[in-house]
């Protein structure tokens, strides 16, 4: 039996109606944004749009109520999402908190966790980001060197976390760091743990990518103390508890929409009447999106059916970012335009942005090689 299965998902009612509240919503807050300033929407840090979408009740939608969510439906977040990146609007600072770490704590964390954090994060006034990633570790998540070494009452970290997103933004991070070092593979000895980032010890320093932009940050953690209570899970078991969180990052509308904004201005661009070339490019590249948004329905249903979509978000997550990168030479070699981010024209802004931008989209989430790996696994050829 093939190993992925995607079944066509089309929007409930619910889904439906939440949709035209979103788009009321963003046409009287978003309008006002330049093309420019829509082109980055996840990334972009906008503490007052999160609180905003917090009081409409639209972060951690389908958490439960006793921790400020609003039990919805998968669809339904999905809508939410999906019409935030159309119009491009600035979600970094809530960004990973409602996709990723305010589930994982729903998953593993104790109850005063989820007391202590969900509620905020729902609200767009706390937010999270990952720390993962480490210098000269490439992709190779399982080579963390982190250490968090036990002590009274909690543990003492030391170590270096690279391209945290938000992360000198950000008041909380879940890191994930080595509690054991003698264990026999790899993947064992590895620990979750939230961690306050105003804690002493911490130094974070954000990162000036090609665009001129701060969303990244590097994160050094020098005899920080973190409290034994803020062990997430069970200690040894972070490999495992960081793969299900990425399932959560690999499945979403955001993995296929971070050039939407280009596309748009493309076919604004060309106008109403469009050379031959110029039409059959249009539409293959809408079919292709439409294809990829199809896929991703289906794995917003398996997460709505408590099913584990980890595969077919990672074939997702995987063909969307080939999508992303493509546009933007695509959209050169139909329109003699040259990009450049200084322009006033706001075609050029979004073609020099996400050109530059867009190199980066193969890697977030997990590069191309490791998803890839995932997917052989996943067809028995690894």
């Amino acid at each position: 039996m093939f190993p992925f299965q995607y079944d066509i998902q089309d929007l409930p009612p619910n889904a439906l109606a939440l949709q035209k509240e979103v788009r009321a919503f963003l046409k009287e807050h978003v309008s006002h944004l330049r093309p420019a300033e829509r082109s980055n929407s996840w990334s972009r840090f906008d503490a007052g749009f999160s609180k905003k979408l917090g009081d409409q009740g639209w972060i951690g939608v389908t958490w439960p109520k006793k921790y400020g969510g609003q039990e919805r439906t998968a669809f339904e977040r999905y809508v939410i999402v999906e019409e935030l990146l159309v119009a491009g609007a600035p979600v970094g600072a809530h960004w990973v908190a409602d996709r990723q770490s305010g589930p994982l704590l729903l998953k593993y964390g104790t109850e005063a966790q989820r007391q202590k954090y969900l509620p905020g994060i729902a609200g767009g006034e706390i937010y999270f980001c990952i720390g993962m990633s480490e210098p000269n570790s490439g992709s190779d998540l399982a080579s963390v060197q982190t250490k968090a070494e036990k002590t009274d009452g909690g543990f003492v970290v030391n170590g270096t976390k690279l391209w945290t997103t938000q992360g000198h933004n950000c008041q909380v991070m879940i890191g994930l760091f080595r509690t054991e070092t003698n264990s026999e593979s790899r993947h064992a000895g590895l620990s979750q743990f939230l961690v306050d980032l105003d804690s002493k010890g911490i130094t974070r320093r954000p990162i000036v990518d090609q665009t001129g932009a701060e969303d990244f940050s590097e994160i050094s953690f020098e005899d920080v103390f973190v409290p034994e209570d803020c062990l997430v899970g069970t200690e040894g078991q972070g490999w495992d508890q960081v793969m299900s969180e990425l399932a959560y990052e690999r499945s979403g509308p955001e993995r296929y929409l971070s050039s939407i904004r280009l596309l748009f201005a493309l076919m604004d661009e060309i106008g109403e009447n469009p050379s031959r070339d110029q039409a059959i490019t249009i539409g293959r590249l809408i079919a292709h999106m439409n294809t990829l948004r199809r896929m991703s329905l289906s794995v917003a249903g398996k997460l709505e059916r408590g099913e584990n979509p980890s595969l077919e978000a990672a074939v997702v997550k995987d063909l969307g970012a080939v999508f992303e990168q493509d546009l933007p030479t695509i959209a050169q070699g139909l329109l003699d335009i040259e990009p450049d981010l200084g322009s006033d024209n706001a075609y050029e802004q979004l073609l020099a942005y996400l050109t530059q931008a867009s190199v980066s989209f193969s890697l977030r989430g997990g590069t191309r090689e490791i998803l890839r790996g995932i997917i052989a696994r996943g067809l028995g050829l690894r």
